[in-house]
């Protein structure tokens, strides 16, 4: 959260968020600060001081769901059924990245951060995922060759296929959660 901010620099800088909010939800997460700077109507000064990088833009953008993630780990990591934590767990997230078309996966797997909160908060859910993993194999749920980053990787690949066919979403979760339990 930016704090300290003069009115006029705060409502720029939320007409380029909403401006970057717009081009991730009709799928463009690469946020071209220059073209994002011509759209909000503001000099292209002002994006890069409040956004250095497409990809500190990006984190801004995806900031809300990526904290929501992390709750929704640790309330998965607190269920006592295994099996439903992780079912619930890939539905949530599919619902989150859905929302985001593409940014919040795409800040999910980034290996670098451009903002040391999206830094912590991945790190968080990761340690939580994790814990909820180490549950999971310990009680059979899932295979045990299965990783914190192999369930990432398959939900952004899951991410894809609905937004090819929306309607088979529910069958899609189905088969992945089968493929985790081998």
């Amino acid at each position: 959260m930016v704090t300290n901010l003069r009115a006029d620099a705060a409502r720029n800088r939320e007409r380029v968020l909403e401006v970057a909010r717009a081009e991730v939800a009709e799928g463009n997460v690469s946020l071209q600060l220059n073209e994002i700077a011509r759209k909000a109507g503001v000099g292209v000064g002002t994006v890069y001081r409040h956004f250095p990088t497409p990809r500190a833009l990006l984190e801004a953008v995806v900031g809300k769901e990526l904290a929501t993630m992390v709750q929704l780990t640790e309330q998965a990591s607190q269920m006592q059924d295994i099996r439903a934590a992780m079912e619930f767990l890939l539905r949530r997230t599919l619902d989150l990245q859905l929302c985001t078309s593409g940014g919040l996966a795409e800040v999910i797997c980034a290996i670098e951060d451009a903002d040391e909160r999206t830094t912590h908060a991945k790190s968080e859910m990761r340690r939580l995922a994790d814990h909820l993993l180490e549950r999971a194999r310990a009680a059979g749920v899932i295979r045990p060759e299965i990783t914190g980053e192999d369930v990432r990787n398959l939900m952004a690949g899951l991410e894809r296929a609905v937004e090819l066919d929306p309607d088979r979403a529910d069958v899609y979760v189905s088969v992945l959660i089968r493929g985790l339990s081998g």
